[in-house]
């Protein structure tokens, strides 16, 4: 765990969430020694959880939880052969991103109304959060220097610290103007975002303000800040961006991981065309 947090790779509830899943696979075989890990304890493993009845995700998150672990030890020397080795696991589902259509995006961008430094700071974050489609991770860490109101980008560091510049509409540059002001000029190593107590807004507080102005539109949905993550991306190739583009604006390692929101665009040009067209399917069903 030490070894992981100090990487870079794994946000703090990542950590958390490894670490009680390491306790349970300790729990499960108690006495057991690390160098004396084996295919059967991890084979074990899984079959009880499947078993069990849990959720894919959930079987692969403890899996990676053991096998990161497993890992470490052999780089220490301590666990001679991978105990992975011939296990095969779950595919992981790769389900549609949930995103909101350009009406529904519009709509709860106009709910954060009010003169006070609060309504200005949830406007300039909502905002940005679609106009960047920035992680809440990535928006919680922002400083106020990160932000060039002169250019209209972002320096971003997205995860395990790597760093990109994102572009900001005008319509963001604008909200995170009038915020700069109401909080009264703050210097560049300040957090951009803060909370009441002037502290640094935590990510749990960016989903906190997203639900809060998604409760008081009139839209009925669960919407958490990676909706807005997941639109600006869909947004962006209905309206003809590449693919390329959007997997360098959204800090995207592997092009695969950008790939999905193809699909999503992809179904939406369909729907429309069968909706439509003389032959489409809406003309077949009514022949």
């Amino acid at each position: 765990m030490t070894r992981l947090r100090a990487s870079g790779g794994g946000s703090p509830h990542t950590l958390r969430a490894y670490r009680a899943d390491l306790e349970t696979f300790a729990r499960k075989f108690p006495g057991l020694a690390a160098a004396d890990i084996e295919r059967a304890h991890v084979r074990r493993l899984l079959a009880d959880l499947q078993a069990a009845g849990a959720a894919r995700a959930s079987v692969l998150r403890k899996a990676s939880a053991v096998r990161q672990f497993v890992k470490f030890l052999r780089a220490e020397g301590e666990l001679k052969r991978d105990p992975f080795l011939g296990v095969t696991l779950p595919k992981r589902a790769r389900p549609l991103p949930k995103f909101l259509t350009e009406s529904e995006m519009t709509e709860v961008l106009a709910a954060p109304t009010g003169a006070d430094p609060a309504a200005a700071r949830d406007r300039a974050l909502v905002e940005l959060l679609y106009s960047s489609g920035l992680r809440r991770a990535e928006a919680s860490a922002l400083n106020v220097g990160d932000a060039d109101l002169l250019s209209g980008t972002l320096r971003v560091f997205g995860k395990g610290g790597k760093e990109r510049l994102a572009p900001v509409g005008e319509t963001a540059l604008t909200c995170l103007r009038d915020y700069l002001r109401a909080r009264g000029g703050p210097g560049a190593g300040d957090p951009l975002f803060t909370n009441e107590r002037g502290e640094r807004l935590s990510q749990e507080g960016v989903a906190f303000v997203v639900r809060r102005w998604v409760r008081r539109s009139a839209l009925l949905k669960n919407v958490t800040p990676h909706a807005f993550r997941h639109s600006f991306a869909t947004h962006l190739l209905d309206h003809g961006c590449s693919i390329r583009e959007v997997q360098e604006m959204l800090g995207h390692a592997n092009l695969n991981t950008t790939q999905i929101y193809t699909h999503v665009s992809l179904r939406r040009l369909r729907d429309a065309y069968d909706g439509a067209h003389p032959r489409g399917a809406a003309a077949r069903g009514s022949a």
